[in-house]
């Protein structure tokens, strides 16, 4: 068995992978029940603090942060329409709830907290290593496969999406509101699903003929090092103070 070597990089790349994935979860389910405002603004203070550590840069976390708060963006927008409770404002017919707002920040922060502290853990992990962590944590082989493949073949189905839509388009397609637009996309759809069947058929008999009966040999194995002493050691202060927080 060969030890598999830490980064010499940021600390948290000298972090012992499973650590770093049950922290995350640990996190994720701890900011996802808060209520407390106390407790939400702390795990938020906690998430930025992870991503100034992670040495992750600022433009990075941006875009991993955008999708997100476009969707909180129309739920801040959206929520209070549709609750009840104190109007602070209204729209017509539509009132403006105060509890509705107060629920809709309260699930921004929330959000925004666990996407930042999984971006701050996990951010720097390739997907062999997470599926290699996976599997010494004992996650079912079937589980941590899907998540190996699907990472690893979706590039291959955009650049087969992007050569059926070059194709459409080289034969004077040009899409439009209308029903030919629909049935081509619907017919491009189709094709793209049946090419994904054929490959994975494919890549399936070409792992059988290499071996392959179920599940990955691991040569390399993760090792509880000094390093991994003070992160567990934070890491479980900072989720007790949450919780103290919360219930407490």
């Amino acid at each position: 068995m060969h030890h598999v070597p830490r980064s010499s990089g940021p600390l948290l790349d000298r972090i012992d992978p499973r650590g770093r994935i049950v922290a995350a979860l640990a996190f994720s389910l701890l900011a996802a029940v808060a209520n407390r405002p106390a407790t939400v603004l702390a795990a938020l203070a906690l998430a930025v603090l992870g991503t100034a550590i992670s040495g992750l840069r600022f433009g990075t976390v941006l875009r991993r942060l955008a999708p997100v708060n476009v969707f909180m963006l129309l739920l801040i927008a959206l929520m209070p329409l549709a609750s009840g409770g104190r109007a602070i404002g209204s729209l017509g017919p539509l009132h403006y709830g105060e509890e509705g707002l107060r629920l809709a920040l309260t699930i921004a922060v929330k959000g925004n907290a666990i996407v930042l502290m999984l971006v701050a853990l996990l951010g720097s992990l390739d997907v062999t290593t997470v599926g290699h962590a996976l599997n010494h944590l004992r996650v079912p082989d079937k589980l941590t496969h899907l998540l190996l493949f699907t990472v690893r073949y979706l590039d291959v189905l955009r650049r087969e999406y992007e050569r059926l839509n070059a194709a459409m388009r080289l034969r004077g397609f040009h899409p439009r509101a209308n029903g030919h637009t629909y049935r081509t996309y619907g017919h491009l759809i189709g094709m793209l699903l049946v090419r994904s069947l054929d490959r994975s058929e494919r890549v399936v008999a070409a792992m059988k003929c290499r071996g392959f009966r179920g599940h990955f040999y691991l040569l390399d194995h993760f090792h509880f090092s000094r390093c991994d002493v003070p992160f567990a050691l934070a890491a479980l202060f900072s989720l007790a103070a949450l919780a103290w927080l919360e219930w407490l």
